[in-house]
This record gives C-alpha cells, sequence and structure tokens, in this order.
C-alpha cells in the first residue's frame, strides 16, 4: 500500500492592512448611521431633518481613521459630532454613539486609565447636560440619564481590560525569556564548573603518578648498579604506577566523551576513588620512599560522593607535595568523624627541601593548594594549611558528612 503523498504547507496568511479594517468598520457604522438618525418612540414624529443626522455620522465615522494614530483627537472629534447630535434634538442611541465608543475604546486601550476615564466621564456629563437642556422633550429623564453612561462606560472600561490583558502577556513573555535565559546562563556555569573539575582531577592525577614515577625512576637509576634486585623492584613498582595513571587518565578523559561512546568507555570504568582507597594511596608512595600512616578517631559516617571524592583528591594532593617539596621520610594521614563534619589532617614532620624544588609547599600561591581549596568549597567545607611549630607542614581539611546525619550544632575539632 503506497503511502499518501507528504502534505504542503499552506503559506502563512499576510494579515490585513490596520487602514482598511478601520476604513471597513467607518463604513459599516456609517451604514447603521441612518436608520439610527431617524428613530424616535413610538407614535411620535421626527422633530428635525434626517440629513444632519446622517452629515454628522459621517464625520463621525469617518473620524475612526484617526484612532490609532490620534486616539484623543478621534475621541474629540465623535464627541463634538455626537454632542452637536443630541443639541439638533436627536434620539442618542447606540447607532449614533458608536462611532464615540469605538474612539473610547481604542483610547482605553492605548493609553492609562486616568486618561481614558477623564475622557469618558467628560463625554458623559457633556452628553447628558445636552441632551437635558435640548434633547427630545418626550424622551424619558431616566434614558437620558442612564443611556449615555451605559453606552460610553462600556468600552472604555472593555478598553481597559484589552490593555491590562496585553500588558499581562507582555509581561508572561518576558518572564518566559527571563527563565530561558537564566537557564542558559546556569546551564554555561555548570558546564564550566564541570570543565574546572575536570580539569582539577587531571592535574591531581597527573602530579601525583609523575612524581611518584620521577622518584622511582631515580631511584632505579641509584641502586641499578650495585643492586639490580632493588632496581628490578622498582622498575616493576614503576611500571604499576605509570599503568595506575594511564587507567585514572582515561577514566578523567572519558567524561568528556559522548554518551554513546559506551563501548569504548567500558573498558576503563573504575569506581570513583575515596577514603577506602587510602591505604592503597599511602602504598603507593613506598616506592617513593615516603611511609604514609592512615588513623581514623570516632565512628566512620558516609559522605556523599562529592565529598569523598574531595577528601580523597586533597590527601593525594597533600601527600605529593610532601613527596616533591620536603624531603620527609614519613607523613600522616588522620580521620576525626564528628558529628556533623569530617577533619581531615595530613601531617609530615621537618625536612630539608629537595634541591629539585625551591618552592615550600605551604606558600599560598600555585595550582595544587588552589585546587584544594576549589574542592573542599564546592563540597561545603574548607581548608587551612600551614607550617607546624614543631616542624614540618599541615593540612586540615573539614567537610560536611550526610545531611541526614547532621545535627543542629557545630563541633570544632583538633587540626
Amino acid at each position: 500500500m503506497s503511502s499518501p503523498p507528504p502534505r504542503v504547507p499552506e503559506p502563512p496568511r499576510v494579515p490585513k492592512s490596520p487602514w482598511i479594517t478601520d476604513a471597513a468598520l467607518a463604513a459599516a457604522l456609517f451604514a447603521c448611521a441612518f436608520p439610527g438618525s431617524v428613530i424616535t418612540f413610538p407614535g411620535q414624529d421626527l422633530d428635525v431633518p434626517w440629513w444632519p443626522g446622517v452629515l454628522l455620522a459621517g464625520v463621525s465615522c469617518a473620524a475612526l481613521n484617526l484612532r490609532r494614530t490620534h486616539p484623543r483627537r478621534t475621541v474629540l472629534l465623535t464627541l463634538a459630532c455626537a454632542t452637536a447630535a443630541s443639541a439638533l434634538g436627536y434620539l442618542l442611541t447606540v447607532l449614533l454613539l458608536a462611532p464615540l465608543m469605538v474612539a473610547l475604546y481604542t483610547l482605553a486601550a492605548a493609553t492609562d486609565r486616568r486618561t481614558a476615564n477623564t475622557f469618558a466621564f467628560t463625554s458623559v456629563a457633556l452628553l447628558i447636560g445636552t441632551g437635558l437642556a435640548a434633547g427630545p422633550p418626550s424622551e424619558p429623564l431616566v434614558l437620558k440619564l442612564l443611556g449615555p453612561t451605559a453606552w460610553l462606560l462600556l468600552p472604555t472600561s472593555l478598553g481597559t481590560l484589552s490593555r491590562l490583558r496585553a500588558a499581562y502577556l507582555d509581561a508572561v513573555q518576558d518572564r518566559i525569556e527571563h527563565a530561558e535565559r537564566t537557564r542558559e546562563e546556569e546551564t554555561r556555569r555548570r558546564v564550566a564548573e564541570e570543565r574546572m573539575r575536570i580539569a582539577r582531577d587531571l592535574h591531581d592525577v597527573v602530579a601525583h603518578h609523575l612524581v611518584l614515577a620521577n622518584l622511582q625512576a631515580g631511584a632505579v637509576a641509584r641502586q641499578l648498579p650495585g643492586r639490580p634486585e632493588d632496581a628490578a623492584r622498582l622498575v616493576n613498582e614503576l611500571t604499576g604506577t605509570t599503568a595506575c595513571a594511564l587507567r585514572e587518565l582515561k577514566a578523567t578523559v572519558g567524561l568528556l566523551r559522548e554518551q554513546g561512546d559506551t563501548e569504548e568507555t567500558a573498558a576503563f570504568d573504575r569506581p570513583t576513588p575515596g577514603l577506602a582507597q587510602l591505604p592503597d594511596l599511602a602504598a603507593s608512595f613506598k616506592g617513593a620512599g615516603l611511609e604514609v600512616s592512615v588513623r581514623t578517631e570516632g565512628e566512620a559516617k558516609p559522605l556523599t560522593a562529592g565529598a569523598d571524592l574531595t577528601a580523597y583528591r586533597i590527601v593525594q594532593e597533600a601527600l605529593t607535595n610532601v613527596t616533591k617539596h620536603a624531603a620527609a621520610d614519613s607523613a600522616e594521614v588522620r580521620l576525626v568523624y564528628g558529628r556533623d563534619r569530617l577533619a581531615v589532617t595530613v601531617t609530615n614532620e621537618s625536612g630539608a627541601p629537595r634541591p629539585a624544588r625551591t618552592a615550600s609547599p605551604g606558600g599560598d600561591s600555585g595550582y595544587g593548594l588552589i585546587g584544594m581549596r576549589e574542592r573542599a568549597r564546592s563540597a561545603g567545607g574548607h581548608v587551612w594549611t600551614g607550617h607546624r611549630p614543631q616542624g614540618g607542614f599541615v593540612v586540615v581539611t573539614e567537610l560536611p558528612l550526610r545531611p541526614a546525619q547532621m545535627g543542629t550544632t557545630n563541633e570544632s575539632h583538633p587540626a
């Protein structure tokens, strides 16, 4: 069965010119002016000729062509014609007042409420006064008072409602556009934060493993002539260090790939590093000549995934700085669990700075310390670094625990 031919979209309709609409409206109202000018009460004859009323209605209808550009002038012209018709003795029916009603509606829709009400009540007062003074004597007083009031205040109210509705729709459209701009800005901000996070991960991974590989390669070069067995062991450790570096680099760079690259990313999917991997992290520094001890105080409590990764990366960066900048043989990592926060302290004993680096690990500059502070701040914590009075360097990090286990008061933990 053959499929039906595709539907050709209809061309967009071109809106008519407003001048054509106004001319058609004026012609329609003028067509109603003749019967409106000869209306009288039953059993009574028209006391005035019919043609002045038609002439005034024609002028009033022709003035409607100016209602979009000059709404105030249009009201004044149509009001003058209606007042003249009332002064001549014509019965002010809705057919004769129709041009003035359209003019008042346009004025209320285009201007503010005060202007529209001023013109409307002025028109009502003028027509009522003219009708009482020179209107048909047989017209009841109630009609002379209520007729112009009802027929003129109705289009003014409708025009005001139309203006308020248009203003409401404009406000809604502005809010939608503002929300769209805000959403785009939020998306760009999150993308920038994600790029910054990936950059910090790359810095931590590269700095940590390359420093260890550099130290292990130097140890191999020193021990190869006299102690080949130890050199072979260090070569194996160097191989493991570089392999671990490649795996972490692939896992980090894999975040930049598209979601469709599942076959390539599946080969290096690994659990996110956290405090559970601290023993392995401490063991990785043995080949670089740094003994790292890990001590836990208090009941261990779970952290959020982000805080867990943050704590691990800060410890990794702190130990890497010790290996790079200090000649210390040992370092300590202490985890202190409080009611609502976790304090992570990394300390090392004093030692002569390594000749390869002249900067101190406690300096306020450098991407390592900046990355620590940014990581802690993103997880809702903070980092303090400084020299110890007894020598060495200390890095103290405080991070919040899971919100469900957070208390109402904060505790301070010793560093």
